[in-house]
């Protein structure tokens, strides 16, 4: 049953009319409990507004720019299964964003000053992800001087007083605690008559930047308002950059006071692409479509005279592995892959499909064990419906339709067919159609109609043998099933050792979006209704 919830601003300390600063959601989402709605930042401390439960996102009540307190209305969250009925306020982000660093008495010499970190609430041991003074700045009062890191708020700690930075007591990767001192700062008229005339502000002041130019299907880059190297960004915006291995320090901001968004770390990926492709960047040598240097520190792709080695032939490269293997090394380096390994017993299905062997041969069809795992797997995706789903900007799109790639090996290349509506076929069915797409390819008459729209893809190479393998997810799909060879190998029943027949299973995912966790429910799944078919039909 589901029921709707008033998703409210949580207790923030003191604070009023915070900023909302990024929307991380949009109506219609499905969104897991825990999961970042909207981030608000002070002008001290950047923080995320959790969901408190899984659901569905009915309504904002806010927008980039509102101001909200302590128990203002931002969502409406259709939740399902909800143990009670009234509003439900998400957990706090942090217990307290940092007001001001706590002011420290003059030391002896009546000049020097210890900035600490103030009061954080129940924070301790908080990573410093940023210094942004050095030794010899000269620097006003209230000028953030570190950035500290929690898992859920970023927070900056200011200076109590105008002076001038003489000791740095962290670097970045300290961890630190209320309490703890981050620098000595030297106060008075001769300190700061003697410091060099740049000062450190407490915001840094918007420049033009050039962001990185897009690819060439993409919207145009939005300009900067800070310069790159500030970072200055939510924790739910850095954990993303983190997961693509992108520096955040190198990404321009466009969003308020410079701040860095999901947007901003796209497009910066888009344009080192769009570079490399160009052969742009600085050190860049193309070769076999493959460029390296720039953002990516990449070496060079070596030249070789391979013939003075030894006799050589050149051949050109089939035109459809010009195709796949730039799409596939697109795949490789923006989807973060891993990779998750099971094995299925498939003795009784494997003895099944040999029993309705001469029943297919009357249909005019044959069935293959591949057959029987596109079946498994739309059972599968029904059930786990990430797996079924593709990433669009910061939403995820979940389809209501199967349509099952299966990759074909032909003379020229590797390419996947697809086949659609396979939740509405039978087995027989299933196997006529592969039968007819797998002959097109390899008579290359495949069109591009019947290459697209898939939902999930699954690579076979059971014919030809291996123990495991590593797929490469074929966007815009979120994973990929890698099939190798079955062998009879002893299994324990209980009692004794018995032959039975194990298929290795390699399934490979875009861990964005797929969890290893709800990975590995959806292999032990498809083992279990691999070992028992009847379990496609629950």
């Amino acid at each position: 049953m589901s029921q709707l919830i008033e998703v409210k601003i949580p207790d923030i300390g003191d604070f009023k009319d915070v900023p909302v600063i990024e929307l991380a959601v949009n109506p219609g989402d499905r969104v897991a409990a825990e999961q970042t709605l909207l981030t608000l930042e002070s002008d001290k401390a950047t923080l995320d507004v959790p969901s408190p439960s899984a659901g569905v996102v009915k309504e904002i009540k806010v927008k980039v720019g509102d101001t909200v307190s302590e128990g203002s209305l931002v969502v409406l969250l259709e939740a399902e299964n909800v143990a009670t009925a009234s509003a439900v306020a998400p957990a706090p982000v942090a217990s307290a964003p940092v007001a001001a660093a706590a002011p420290a008495a003059p030391a002896a010499s009546g000049g020097l000053v210890e900035v600490k970190v103030p009061d954080i609430g129940d924070f301790k041991d908080v990573p410093i992800i940023e210094v942004l003074v050095s030794v010899g700045d000269n620097i006003a009062a209230e000028t953030a001087v570190v950035t500290l890191e929690s898992d859920k708020a970023t927070m900056d700690v200011p200076a109590p007083t105008a002076g001038v930075v003489k000791e740095l007591r962290v670097k970045v990767g300290d961890r630190v605690s209320e309490g703890n001192v981050i620098l000595i700062v030297e106060t008075g008229a001769a300190a700061l008559a003697a410091a060099p005339t740049q000062t450190v502000a407490s915001v840094p002041a918007p420049a033009p930047a050039v962001a990185p130019a897009p690819v060439a299907s993409a919207a145009p880059v939005p300009q900067a308002t800070a310069p790159a190297g500030k970072a200055h960004a939510s924790p739910s915006v850095r954990k993303f950059a983190r997961e693509l291995g992108v520096d955040i320090a190198k990404v321009p901001g466009t969003g308020p006071k410079g701040r860095i968004q999901q947007q901003d770390v796209q497009n910066f990926i888009k344009g080192v692409f769009a570079q490399i492709a160009g052969g742009a960047l600085p050190g860049a040598a193309p070769a076999g479509g493959v460029t390296g240097g720039g953002e990516l520190n990449l070496l060079p792709w070596p030249k070789v005279d391979f013939a003075k080695f030894g006799p050589v032939e050149t051949k050109p490269l089939a035109r459809i592995k010009k195709i796949s293997g730039a799409n596939l090394a697109r795949n490789w380096v923006m989807i973060p892959h891993v990779t998750q390994f099971d094995k299925a017993d498939i003795t009784d299905l494997e003895a099944f499909r040999k029993a309705i062997g001469p029943e297919a041969e009357k249909a005019g069809v044959k069935v293959t064990m591949l057959t029987f795992l596109v079946k498994a797997c739309v059972a599968a995706l029904k059930k786990f419906p990430d797996f079924n789903a593709s990433l669009d900007g910061d939403n995820l799109v979940y389809k209501q339709y199967f349509h099952i790639g299966f990759a074909a090996d032909t003379p020229n290349g590797l390419v996947v067919p697809v086949i659609r509506d396979c939740d509405k076929k039978s087995v027989y069915d299933i196997a006529r159609d592969m039968a007819e797409l797998a002959k097109k390819a390899r008579d290359g008459k495949l069109g591009p109609a019947e290459m697209s729209g898939g939902c999930f893809s699954i690579s076979s190479l059971g014919g030809i043998g291996g123990t495991a393998f590593t797929p490469i997810v074929n966007a815009p799909e979120v994973a990929i099933l890698g099939v190798s060879k079955s062998a009879l190998e002893p299994v324990w029943d209980g009692k004794a050792f018995v032959p039975r027949l194990m298929l290795p299973l390699s399934l490979s995912y875009d861990h964005r979006v797929i969890d290893g966790a709800a990975a590995a429910r959806f292999t032990s799944f498809l083992t279990q209704a691999l070992a028992d078919m009847r379990r496609v039909l629950l």
